[in-house]
């Protein structure tokens, strides 16, 4: 009797073999086919990630290209203030140079207005709390008149393009006196 017992025990194994290795071929497909989903995902992820980091740096350089020259023509606009500036009153008044201070007012403002279309502002300064982000204190001076840390002169303006700093302001900072 018992190897009629183990006689089909054998035929039902043998008969059950292939079920059982098509069913672990089965899930080694499936292991496989899940692997391969997943490394499809992360490529279109990473592609995705790509395509946006590619996107950001256009995007930055149509914004910001004009960085190198608005440095360089800020010199043209500090030279242009000072100018203006060294004008003394009698001769603003005087009739011959009038027609030139006009000229060079008038620049000045068409210089600020290019600055502007272009994102290019100027730093405010006077009278604000000292930020390192956006001015460079060259001194402190002793004064009564503002709380220590503010601005209280301006050497030389400062400038951004959009958020990015140009230029910092250089500042004269008070202190206690």
């Amino acid at each position: 009797m018992d190897e009629i017992e183990n006689e089909t025990v054998r035929e039902e194994t043998a008969a059950a073999a292939p079920e059982v290795a098509e069913h672990d071929r089965l899930q080694a497909l499936e292991a496989d086919l899940a692997e391969a989903k997943a490394a499809v995902l992360y490529a279109q992820a990473e592609t995705q990630n790509v395509r946006r980091r590619l996107e950001k740096d256009a995007q930055d350089a149509r914004a910001y290209a004009a960085t190198g020259f608005a440095r360089d023509m800020l010199s043209v606009a500090d030279n242009l203030e000072r100018a203006l500036q060294a004008i003394p009153a009698d001769l603003r008044e005087d009739e011959r140079f009038k027609g030139l201070v006009t000229g060079l007012e008038a620049t000045g403002r068409e210089l600020l207005a290019v600055f502007e279309r272009n994102g290019i502002s100027k730093v405010k300064a006077l009278g604000e709390k000292l930020d390192p982000n956006r001015h460079q204190a060259m001194m402190e001076m002793p004064t009564a008149d503002a709380e220590p840390g503010t601005i209280v002169q301006e050497m030389q303006s400062g400038y951004v393009i959009r958020d990015r700093l140009l230029r910092p302001a250089l500042v004269g900072v008070a202190k206690a006196e």
